[in-house]
């Protein structure tokens, strides 16, 4: 029997990772995605007529505001897909007994810890995104006991969308220089590495549900991150990458976001 799965947020880089990967696979796992376009999860009735006319077993909700500067300019924007439309998904997937994996973010932690995030520290987000998302993440708790939150740092394709690897890549095509931060650590996370726990989650029917934290395993700066971009990609004897001194955002960012990783069996 074929177990059903529904990908929101179709045109983003992990739903393309996704799809890219498991789209044709030999382990009777049927996806189904879905642009905002075909399913706007703002919009609470598409939500209860899609989800009525079709039965899913799992829902993987990608979709997601993620432009942390504007959301500061325009929060309800990001409250309103961050958290509203979290919202609608949830109490839909429990009437439907689906389960959800909801993507969320190391932005939920305020970046003042000198260790690894672990699932036990308590949220504190210091920026309009990372509130959205943590308010998202509370809908599922309060609503769902079938749920896995995963939150991951600094997601990046190769491949898709727009993000840190491919503006950095598209950069050094035209300019002889970069200057990039050394002022935040993270753990850059390859969409290829989430995409395949997700898959191994839903393959295995894991009943170890909950709040997951899970990010590629080596820390960094931006500042290392595009030092290895380059050397990945044989560039950095053409690009000049200098540290910036002066760093200035709209939206205040945590200093550290690393994550520590769970346990997801």
């Amino acid at each position: 029997m074929s177990i059903n799965v529904l990908v929101t947020g179709a045109n983003g880089q992990l739903a393309k990772t996704l799809q890219k990967l498991y789209k044709n696979n030999e382990d009777h796992i049927e996806f189904t995605f879905v642009t905002k376009k075909e399913l706007d999860i703002t919009d609470i009735q598409q939500v209860q007529n899609y989800f009525s006319n079709s039965t899913f077993d799992y829902c993987i909700n990608c979709a997601a505001y993620t432009n942390v500067e504007q959301a500061e300019k325009t929060p309800e924007i990001a409250f309103k897909v961050n958290a509203e439309a979290v919202k609608y998904l949830t109490e839909t997937c429990k009437k439907a007994n689906t389960i959800l994996i909801h993507i969320s973010t190391d932005y939920v932690f305020d970046g003042e810890n000198d260790k690894p995030y672990t699932i036990e520290d308590i949220p504190n987000p210091i920026n309009e995104y990372g509130k959205s998302k943590l308010l998202g993440e509370q809908y599922i708790q309060e609503t769902l006991k079938q749920y896995f939150i995963i939150r991951t740092s600094w997601l990046y394709s190769k491949e898709f969308g727009h993000n840190f690897y491919r503006t950095i890549l598209n950069k050094s095509k035209t300019e002889k220089e970069l200057c990039i931060t050394d002022a935040q650590t993270g753990c850059p996370t390859n969409t290829e590495s989430l995409s395949k726990l997700i898959y191994k989650l839903i393959l295995r029917q894991s009943q170890n549900f909950g709040i997951k934290h899970f990010c590629d395993s080596k820390a960094m700066t931006w500042f290392d991150f595009t030092r290895q971009i380059l050397q990945d990609n044989g560039l950095e004897d053409k690009i000049k990458l200098v540290k910036a001194k002066k760093y200035h955002t709209f939206a205040r960012r945590p200093k550290n976001s690393c994550l520590s990783n769970s346990k997801f069996e």
